[in-house]
């Protein structure tokens, strides 16, 4: 398995080499920032032309086709459609919560994106309660979206808003329990080393009933924190014209549109992370010369392989199941996801304490 810590070690040795540490280490954060930030725009744009084809092929359709092949130019049409469209000001809005609110939901966005590890050696932020940090940045984002619908001052944006705020708030609660199990299991909060302890086989084949629960459960809570089918009731369309973001037009919609998106990519990247051994090849025990060639296959091939896997399922979902109204999304999470939760981080203990796991 290659280590990326190699090339960032040469970087490092390269740059201080001709020029002071503090200035070295100045670079290095631009480059980082700069990696980030292409790479959270290309992902988005797959992100998009997969929703596009999948979407598709679930209604029996084509998709875009007629610009480039494969239609593969429409994500390039569109992007340069939304940075030459206006963006219009509400004139009895909150103008700086208004602008605010956009900037808001992709900084959480992009936070969250910094602490996925794609690769050994390839983590931006990693450390030992890096959890606990991608839980906390990961609810920026409830902020922002509450301020676009207090802002624009318009009802339907309001009432989408406040949907979305209790949806997302209450749901979150299912998905750092769904992790805080794994966290059990594994014994540290730090990404890179729950990656290393499944090196040996994936939680969720390591984890027995406890894991593959936590794995349901953080889907459904993953699936509604990022507002898509059957839980988008904050977008409903039919019901509140676009939501929270109705009011907003140009680059400002656009950031929502991208924020969705990524954030679908995050839940799916962290269940791979957790569950699915993050960039660790496929391991059978006894199948030696399978186990060889795997390990032949780097480990971001692994990682991005998991990670769209999982986001396949959550699109299927979504153009699979209808819109659920406010009241049966709320009583899901806390009549039936948070018990069960609670009930299994418990049974995850038991497991733990009495090593009844792999």
């Amino acid at each position: 398995m290659f280590d990326f810590s190699i090339v960032t070690n040469w970087i490092h040795g390269t740059l201080t080499s001709v020029m002071p540490l503090g200035w070295a280490i100045v670079v290095e954060c631009v480059l980082v920032g700069i990696g980030i930030l292409a790479g959270y725009s290309l992902l988005a744009m797959a992100m998009i032309f997969m929703e596009r084809k999948v979407c598709a092929a679930f209604q029996c359709r084509l998709g875009p086709v007629r610009v480039g092949p494969w239609g593969l130019l429409q994500l390039i049409a569109d992007v340069f459609k939304m940075l030459i469209k206006e963006i219009i000001v509400i004139r009895y809005s909150d103008k700086f919560l208004y602008n605010l609110a956009p900037y808001l939901v992709i900084l959480g966005s992009v936070l969250a994106f910094a602490c996925i590890p794609i690769n050994k050696g390839m983590e931006v932020l990693d450390f030992n309660v890096g959890v606990f940090f991608f839980l906390a940045v990961s609810s920026i984002g409830v902020v922002g979206i509450l301020l676009a619908g207090w802002s624009s001052n318009n009802k339907y944006s309001l009432i989408g808003a406040m949907r979305s705020g209790a949806q997302m708030i209450s749901y979150e609660l299912s998905v750092g329990i769904s992790i805080l199990t794994m966290v059990v299991l594994t014994g540290t909060m730090q990404f890179s080393e729950i990656v290393a302890n499944q090196a040996d086989g994936w939680f969720i084949f390591k984890g027995h009933l406890p894991a593959w629960i936590a794995f349901i459960v953080y889907l459904i809570a993953g699936n509604a924190e990022v507002n898509r089918g059957p839980f988008d009731l904050p977008e409903a369309e039919s019901e509140l014209t676009a939501g929270y973001h109705t009011e907003y037009s140009g680059m400002h919609f656009g950031f929502f549109y991208l924020a969705e998106f990524m954030n679908l990519f995050i839940v799916a990247s962290i269940a791979a992370t957790i569950f699915l051994g993050g960039w660790m090849p496929l391991h059978i025990p006894g199948w030696g010369g399978f186990n060889h060639v795997m390990d032949y296959i780097p480990g971001f091939v692994w990682f991005f392989a998991k990670a769209f896997f999982i986001v396949w399922i959550l699109m299927w979902i979504k153009w699979t199941f209808p819109r659920l109204r406010i009241d049966q999304i709320l009583n899901l999470e806390w009549k039936y996801l948070v018990p069960i939760g609670l009930v299994n981080i418990l049974l995850m203990a038991v497991c733990v304490v009495m090593g009844w796991h792999f």
